[in-house]
């Protein structure tokens, strides 16, 4: 069977990479870029040094400071009107997946028809746009690597998922002296994100001999490194290895695909606006627990990633582990044990049935869920 491995076109990692960026981006004919990022993150003064590094290589810039967390459609209109009336020519997205999903959907609309709405779904972004940097922040998300961006229809009260390579960034970049001063919770957040990235991309139907390997290096990595940075953000090595590793993840899920942890997950982000990170750490053990009755030779590899001892156990009883070891790691990087932490009833889960079943990442789970099963998940959840 065929398979498609979409990557930027260049991507830099380590402390530094920045630099290397702006210094590529100096050499494109481009005249004016706008910068889309968060309020926080300028206040941080993490654009000070990429700004000094535009104005030496005499590129104008807008700075868009107004994404929010789980980006709407309005957020989106309103920085495509500020990029054509600003007459700019190039995106560079500083920030975590918020930014970097908000710069690709402005860019959709700069480049094609209609609304950002007309494209919620798979294949249906015809023109790639403007030249490109993302500038990531954080290390779970790999959206500064990926085909996919998520964007949040407050009227409609869900996700748009809009998966397309050509949303892909010129440049992807990860410098973790971005990074060391991100809160314990984000980041925690963040890389049981990418975890999940790497397991839902482990078990999909659509693995395959490029994603497997990454996704397996990637969940060794995290579990691994994670703890440490949660710990002790100031850990460059360990910062380093974080984002590397969910570029690993990022590389396998943008090919082999999602699952089911990410479709139901998308739904309490919609409704009640929660991180993102933290909806898929809930999720991701119960959701496995419910796929390794189909895979469970697949989940005996990730418990041996993750550092568990499967020599004498049977694939019931390493995948067994697998879910038990993922739970541990939850908690021990301080992820809420269920969405009742946030004021979420059994009421709200059964509006979201329907929602997570017409979520496009769940055509990549190993075991299709029915209604029952999906609210039965989500009660779990609680």
């Amino acid at each position: 069977m065929a398979f498609a491995l979409h990557l930027p076109k260049l991507s830099f990692s380590g402390v530094g990479a920045v630099n290397d960026a702006i210094q590529v981006l100096g050499q494109q004919l481009v005249k004016r870029a706008m910068i889309i990022t968060d309020s926080n993150l300028r206040e941080l003064g993490l654009l000070d040094h990429m700004i000094t590094l535009l104005e030496s290589n005499e590129v104008e810039y807008v700075i868009f400071d107004q994404v929010q967390p789980n980006p709407t459609v309005d957020i989106v209109r309103n920085g495509h009107d500020i990029y054509v009336k600003n007459k700019c020519d190039c995106f560079i997205a500083v920030g975590g997946g918020s930014p970097i999903d908000c710069a690709k959907a402005i860019r959709i609309m700069a480049s094609n028809p209609g609304d950002i709405c007309d494209y919620n779904g798979v294949g249906k972004v015809k023109h790639s746009g403007d030249y490109f940097i993302a500038i990531n922040t954080t290390a779970g998300t790999a959206a500064e690597m990926t085909s996919n961006s998520v964007i949040t229809d407050d009227e409609r009260q869900i996700k748009m998922v809009i998966i397309d390579p050509k949303q892909i960034p010129d440049i992807a970049v990860n410098d973790p002296s971005l990074m060391v001063d991100l809160p314990a919770h984000i980041t925690a957040a963040t890389g049981m994100d990418a975890l999940t990235h790497a397991i839902e991309a482990y078990v999909s139907p659509g693995a395959h001999m490029l994603t497997l390997p990454t996704a397996l290096e990637a969940i060794r990595l995290i579990a691994h490194w994670l703890p440490i940075v949660v710990e002790n953000g100031k850990n460059i090595e360990a910062r380093d290895a974080l984002a590397n590793a969910q570029f690993l993840a990022g590389m396998a899920f943008n090919s082999a695909g999602l699952g089911l942890v990410h479709a139901m997950a998308h739904q309490p982000g919609a409704t009640h606006n929660l991180a993102h990170g933290v909806c898929n750490a809930i999720l991701l053990p119960i959701v496995c627990e419910f796929n390794a009755e189909t895979v469970p030779q697949r989940f005996r590899a990730i418990a041996e990633a993750m550092g568990g001892k499967t020599h004498l156990l049977n694939d019931v009883e390493a995948a067994k582990l697998a879910v038990s070891l993922i739970y541990g790691l939850s908690k021990k990087v301080g992820i809420p044990t269920g969405f009742t932490e946030f004021g979420i009833t059994a009421k709200d889960c059964e509006k979201w049935i329907d929602k997570a079943i017409e979520d496009p990442c769940i055509s990549g789970n190993p075991r299709q869920p029915s209604p029952d099963d999906i609210l039965a998940l989500y009660l779990q959840a609680l």
